[in-house]
């Protein structure tokens, strides 16, 4: 795959702009009523990486991260600092903070994934890029330990268990985590007499499905 597991510079994700979207389609019938459909299962996110450029020193690590990825050709780390994590924002992630899935005494392999709950209804999103060392797993309510109990592939986000968990245990995750993402444009164009006099340049990525 053309990605490179490197992360984008994280103090130039601080302050960009950008965030989840969705495809849904409306169709209003003659009696006013509305029937509404997603041909996608799952969000993507879109950032714009020239916000936070204050310096031409910050302008030339995104060129030189630009070049280095030949343009939207490979993919890589993005932190959004929105939502980084599986805990809530004043707090540091824990081993049961998700529930990733429940064992059967056969399964090994469990993907990673944050849990997006609001009433009734939740949306279960896989995570694919979690930072390194940062994985903490439980299951039925008892850490587990990397190296010990589990192995965590970085560039997939799957869990692998030593041993089965049992039958209708929980297993749950708490980690750091960023989005893989790609420049949008083959053309990069920044002027640097409009950068001095203040003008925000547009630098847009978007996230990729891996």
């Amino acid at each position: 795959m053309n990605f490179h597991e490197q992360r984008f510079p994280a103090n130039l994700s601080l302050g960009s702009t950008g965030g989840p979207e969705r495809r849904t389609e409306i169709v209003t019938l003659n009696s006013g009523f509305e029937q509404r459909n997603s041909p996608w299962a799952h969000s993507r996110r879109r950032y714009d990486a020239g916000v936070a450029m204050r310096s031409l020193d910050d302008l030339d690590k995104v060129l030189t991260f630009y070049e280095a990825r030949r343009g939207p050709l490979f993919g890589f780390r993005w932190k959004d600092w929105a939502d980084y994590k599986t805990a809530v924002p004043s707090q540091e992630p824990a081993y049961d903070d998700q529930e990733i899935g429940v064992g059967d005494s056969i399964q090994t392999e469990f993907q990673l994934c944050k849990n997006y709950r609001s009433g009734t209804a939740v949306y279960c999103r896989a995570i694919t890029k979690p930072v390194l060392n940062t994985v903490y797993v439980g299951v039925e309510d008892v850490e587990l330990f990397e190296g010990t109990h589990f192995d965590c592939d970085y560039a997939t986000g799957i869990l692998t268990f030593y041993d089965p968990p049992p039958e209708a245990a929980r297993v749950t995750a708490g980690f750091y985590f960023d989005v893989p993402v790609r420049f949008e444009s083959d053309r990069l164009e920044i002027s640097i007499a409009s950068f001095q006099a203040g003008e925000i340049p547009s630098v847009p990525v978007v996230e990729v499905r891996v």
